[in-house]
């Protein structure tokens, strides 16, 4: 768990950081740095989304997930911890700490180096990834915090949980998790990951935590190949 604990405290600290960089940063310039980081996590997402060797497999797997994540209503799920984490502990009263919480939420959580990483942490005791995502979350909490708020802050939270269990249940689903199943699950990650990224230039509103069961169709598939 080092490495998620790592990762949890860069976010955490780079959001303090951004907190206190709040005030002092103008709206124009704000808004070109969100623009900016936007692209950036798009053509992460899409880097990501080309390491999928199955393209037939991946769109069943999005198509499928979604269904799956929208009857669970992740994603309203979601805004609604979010909301009530903003009543109980916020006074912003616009939004921008439910907002905040949601998307640095899916931006720490939806992607390759999250997955691999932890897989990697469980399974070999190896750490060097999910300390570079520490950096790069870090780096991306400041300006997030000094955009939404102190909702980026409890987005340390979900990432604990969700690199946690991956990391803990990577040595029970060792012999599944194979070199294409990890690209599969890479690839559809990254799909979503370019989706934050136009979610975050509100060009379009994307339901991404309801497609997040996506994610983990493809190792779904090979272990249900396995067993019959």
């Amino acid at each position: 768990m080092t490495g998620t604990l790592v990762n949890a405290a860069a976010i955490i600290a780079g959001g303090l950081i951004g907190l206190c960089l709040q005030k002092g940063i103008q709206e124009r310039f704000k808004a070109t740095i969100m623009q900016a980081i936007s692209l950036t996590v798009i053509l992460i997402g899409i880097r990501s989304a080309l390491n999928a060797s199955d393209l037939l497999e991946v769109i069943v797997c999005m198509a499928l997930g979604s269904l799956i994540g929208e009857a669970m209503g992740i994603e309203d799920r979601i805004e609604a911890m979010g909301r009530l984490v903003e009543k109980r502990y916020s006074r912003s009263s616009n939004g921008g700490f439910a907002r905040g919480l949601v998307t640095a939420s899916l931006v720490f959580c939806v992607g390759s180096m999250a997955i691999v990483g932890s897989l990697e942490s469980g399974l070999t005791g190896s750490h060097e990834t999910l300390f570079a995502k520490s950096l790069l979350d870090g780096i991306t909490s400041v300006v997030f915090a000094s955009t939404f708020g102190s909702g980026v802050i409890f987005s340390a939270v979900p990432v604990m949980i969700y690199q946690g269990a991956i990391t803990l249940g990577a040595s029970m689903l060792k012999p599944f998790l194979t070199g294409d199943v990890i690209a599969q699950m890479s690839g559809v990650g990254g799909l979503l990951i370019a989706a934050i990224g136009i979610n975050m230039l509100e060009v379009a509103r994307i339901k991404i935590g309801n497609m997040l069961p996506a994610i983990f169709l493809p190792l779904v598939y090979f272990m249900v190949v396995q067993l019959f």
